[in-house]
């Protein structure tokens, strides 16, 4: 947890789709305190008549190359996703040349009731899953 899930348009090689997906990694690891192996990613690809990304009138240049993705997370303050966004857009930039106008990033917020990670149990809530993640959860003002 997070589960990210990324869309892009069709022809990205499995080495840029890596890099992509690791870089993503890195930024949550570093601005979210993601564990490592926290590590939930799934890439879907289009057809370019499929993919329709506008600019919302902000005057965007989308290319071939833009980005979608939502992050479905436990709450995060306004300052961690506001950081978020920064630094994925710069390690993204660095890593994988994505031009910052080609990322289009949406987080959905939920909590540790929402998530189960198997064996029918909520993992949070049971404090199956302890340490790192149980000082993060519903206790937060966010």
């Amino acid at each position: 947890m997070p589960l990210l899930r990324f869309d892009l348009l069709e022809g990205r090689s499995a080495t840029e789709v890596k890099a992509l997906l690791d870089a993503v990694h890195e930024v949550l690891v570093e601005v979210f305190g993601v564990p490592l192996r926290d590590r939930y990613q799934i890439v879907h690809q289009h057809k370019t008549e499929h993919f329709l990304v506008q600019d919302t009138g902000l005057g965007l240049d989308r290319s071939k190359n833009v980005v979608v993705l939502q992050v479905v997370t436990r709450p995060r303050s306004k300052d961690q996703k506001l950081a978020f966004y920064r630094q994925l857009c710069h390690q993204l930039k660095m890593k994988c040349g994505l031009n910052p106008q080609d990322l289009i990033v949406s987080l959905v917020q939920n909590t540790d009731e929402d998530w189960s990670f198997g064996l029918g149990e909520a993992q949070f809530v049971t404090g199956a899953l302890g340490g790192d993640h149980s000082s993060r959860g519903t206790k937060s003002s966010v």
